[in-house]
């Protein structure tokens, strides 16, 4: 059974911090990328974050470039994201998801699972 687990989320300040785990079992996590993805209320799903199966190659988008990072330990099945100076406009649920060799990491539709979602809310 395929598991992505979100934690880490809560109430922050802004310019304050959090970071993000995304714990996988179920699948073979070493030849998956990893993407962070958010939604905010009445809002699409946004991406923030992907990162190869190899942590090699890390993607952000230009919203949280130079706020936010993207690492994974694969010894541990962990994805992780690190947010800081944190802003209202991050706001939002923040799901992990897996995605398979090929398509493309900004695309939701090309990652096949993903977590339940965990709330992160920054009080301006």
């Amino acid at each position: 059974q395929v598991r992505l687990v979100e934690s880490g989320g809560g109430l922050v300040q802004a310019g304050g911090s959090l970071r993000l785990s995304c714990e996988a079992s179920g699948f073979i996590f070493n030849i998956y990328a990893m993407g962070w993805f958010r939604q905010a209320p009445g809002k699409e799903r946004e991406f923030v974050a992907g990162i190869s199966s190899n942590g090699g190659t890390a993607y952000l988008s230009d919203s949280v470039k130079g706020r936010f990072t993207i690492s994974r330990d694969n010894a541990k099945n962990t994805v992780y994201l690190q947010m800081s100076r944190l802003k209202s406009e991050d706001t939002a649920v923040y799901y992990c998801a897996a995605k398979p060799r090929g398509g493309i990491y900004a695309r939701p539709s090309d990652y096949v699972h993903y977590g339940q979602g965990t709330q992160v809310t920054v009080s301006s």
